[in-house]
C-alpha cells in the first residue's frame, strides 16, 4: 500500500491520537510530529505581526487588535485542517490576499467593514463551489501560465509594497491622475537613504536575506525582532509603556459580518462581482498550488500529482476564507511554509495541531504588535515577494500566447495597485491570442465568459457614460 493510499485507510493496530493520525501508516511518531509542528510555526509566526502592517493604516484598524486577531484565527483554523484533513498543513492570513484588501478595496471607497465583507463573500463563494465539487473544475479551467503568472504579479505587488514600507521607494502621483501616470517624468522614484528610518530598513533587508540565505528556520521573525530593536535603539520607533497591556484586543472580530454588501452598493453589481472573483481566483490558485506542492514533498500524494481527500482540505481552506473576513484580518488560506514542518518529518495533521496552538497562545503575544514599525516587517516583504517571484521560471515567456498575457498579468499588478487589473488583463490577452491564431476552439468556456466579462469592467465608465447620455 503505497503512502498516498494510507492516508484514507485507518489502522486498527493503534490507539487514542496515533490511531487517529495514523502515525505508523505514515511512518512517524508523535515527537516527530510535534517538532514539525513547532518547526512550521517558527517560519510562519511573522505574519502575526506583519498582517497589522499591511492592513491596520489602510483600514484605520488597531494594530494590536489585528495581530491578536491573526494568531486567533490562524490558530483555530490550522486547528480545523489538522483534525479534519489529517495533512500537515498550516493556514493564516494570506499575502497577496490582505494587500488587495488594504490598498485595491480602499483605493475603490470601500472601509474596513465593506472590504472585509468582500473576503466574507468570496469564502462564501468558494465554500459554496467546494460543496457542489466545481472548485477542482474551475482550477482545471484556467491556464497554468496565467496561474503562474497571478502568483508572481502578486509577489512582484508585495515586493512593491516592502520597499514603499520602508521608504525607499516613493510615488510622485496617483496612477489614475489627469497625468497618465507620469509626474515630472516619472511614475515612482528612488528616495536616496537619507534618514534614520531607511537605513533601519535597510539594514533589516541585510539582516533577512542573510539569515534566509544561511537557511535559518526561523529568519523572518527573527529579523522582524533584531529590527524593530535596532529601531528603537536608533529612536525610530518610540515606546510608549502606557499602551502596553497584558491583555490583547479582539475590536475586529465580527467586522465582515457588519456591513458585508457595501461592494454592491459603492461599485454597482458587475464591478463588485469580477471584484470577488478576482480574489476568488488568487485564493484558489495559492491553496491548490500550495497542497498539491507540500502533499508531494511528504509522500502523500498520488503517482499522477493528486491529493488524496483534497475535498477535505478545500473545505476547510474555504472556511478559513470566510473566518479571516469574520475576524477581520482578510482571508486566510494554505501556507506554503507548511513546507518547513513535512522537512522536519511532519506527515500527519497533528503536526498542524501543534501549529495551531501555538498560534493560539501567540495571541498573548500580540500587544507588543504596536512596537513593531513597518522598517522591521517591510524587509520581510521583500524577500515574500521575491519567493513568489520564482514562479516566473515555470512561465514559457518565450512564446507569446503564454508569455505576453503573463508580462500583462504581472506587471499591472504593481503599476496599478490593482491585483484585479493584472488578473483581467491577462485573461482578455490570453483569449484575444488563441482567436487571432486560429485556436479558439481551445479556450475553455469558463474563459470566454470571464474574460468577456472583464471586458465590460474595463469599460464600465464607459458604457455608463453612454447610458447616461
Amino acid at each position: 500500500m503505497s503512502t498516498a493510499e494510507a492516508v484514507q485507510r485507518p489502522s486498527r493496530r493503534e490507539g487514542g491520537l496515533a490511531a487517529y493520525f495514523r502515525f505508523a501508516e505514515r511512518g512517524t511518531t508523535l515527537g516527530t510530529e510535534a517538532r514539525a509542528g513547532l518547526t512550521t510555526f517558527m517560519v510562519m509566526a511573522y505574519i502575526i505581526f506583519l498582517n497589522g502592517n499591511i492592513i491596520a493604516k489602510p483600514l484605520g484598524l488597531d494594530p494590536v487588535a489585528v495581530a491578536a486577531g491573526t494568531a486567533l484565527i490562524a490558530g483555530i483554523m490550522t486547528i480545523a485542517m489538522g483534525v479534519v484533513a489529517n495533512y500537515p498543513f498550516a493556514l493564516a492570513a494570506g499575502l497577496g490576499i490582505n494587500a488587495i484588501v488594504a490598498f485595491s478595496l480602499t483605493a475603490q471607497g470601500l472601509d474596513a467593514k465593506g472590504a472585509m465583507g468582500v473576503i466574507v463573500l468570496e469564502g462564501l463563494v468558494i465554500t459554496a463551489l467546494v460543496l457542489v465539487g466545481l472548485r477542482e473544475r474551475i482550477m482545471d479551467a484556467v491556464p497554468l501560465s496565467l496561474k503562474r503568472s497571478i502568483g508572481v504579479g502578486i509577489g512582484l505587488f508585495i515586493l512593491f509594497i516592502g520597499f514603499a514600507n520602508g521608504g525607499l521607494i516613493v510615488s510622485n502621483c496617483a496612477p489614475d491622475s489627469a497625468t497618465l501616470g507620469f509626474c515630472n517624468g516619472t511614475l515612482v522614484t528612488m528616495s536616496f537613504p537619507t534618514h534614520p528610518g531607511q537605513f533601519v530598513f535597510l539594514l533589516g533587508l541585510a539582516i533577512t536575506f542573510i539569515l534566509y540565505a544561511r537557511r535559518i528556520k526561523a529568519a523572518l521573525i527573527i529579523s522582524i525582532f533584531v529590527t524593530t530593536i535596532i529601531a528603537i535603539l536608533a529612536g525610530v520607533q518610540t515606546v510608549d509603556t502606557s499602551k502596553l497591556v497584558i491583555s490583547p484586543s479582539f475590536s475586529t472580530i465580527g467586522l465582515g459580518l457588519q456591513d458585508p454588501f457595501q461592494v454592491f452598493a459603492k461599485l454597482g453589481a458587475l464591478t463588485a462581482v469580477l471584484t470577488i472573483f478576482a480574489i476568488m481566483l488568487t485564493d484558489f490558485f495559492d491553496t491548490m498550488g500550495t497542497a498539491t506542492g507540500v502533499a508531494a514533498e511528504a509522500g502523500l500524494a498520488r503517482e499522477d500529482g493528486s491529493v488524496p481527500g483534497i475535498g477535505r482540505v478545500l473545505m476547510v481552506d474555504s472556511v478559513a476564507a470566510i473566518a479571516g473576513g469574520f475576524g477581520g484580518v482578510s482571508s486566510n488560506t494554505t501556507y506554503i511554509e507548511s513546507a518547513a514542518g513535512v522537512a522536519e518529518g511532519g506527515r500527519t495533521g497533528f503536526a498542524s495541531v501543534v501549529t495551531g496552538i501555538l498560534f493560539l497562545l501567540a495571541v498573548f503575544l500580540s500587544p507588543i504588535a504596536g512596537l513593531i514599525p513597518s522598517q522591521a516587517t517591510a524587509p520581510a516583504l521583500v524577500l515574500v515577494g521575491y519567493l513568489m517571484f520564482t514562479l516566473v521560471k515555470d512561465i514559457p515567456v518565450g512564446d507569446i500566447e503564454d508569455g505576453l498575457p503573463a508580462l500583462l498579468t504581472m506587471i499591472l499588478m504593481p503599476l496599478t495597485y490593482d491585483i484585479t487589473v493584472g488578473i483581467g488583463a491577462g485573461f482578455i490577452t490570453w483569449v484575444l491570442l488563441k482567436v487571432v491564431r486560429g485556436k479558439a476552439g481551445l479556450v475553455h468556456p469558463l474563459m470566454w465568459v470571464v474574460s468577456i466579462a472583464f471586458v465590460v469592467f474595463f469599460a464600465n465608465s464607459w458604457i455608463q457614460s453612454v447610458l447616461v447620455k
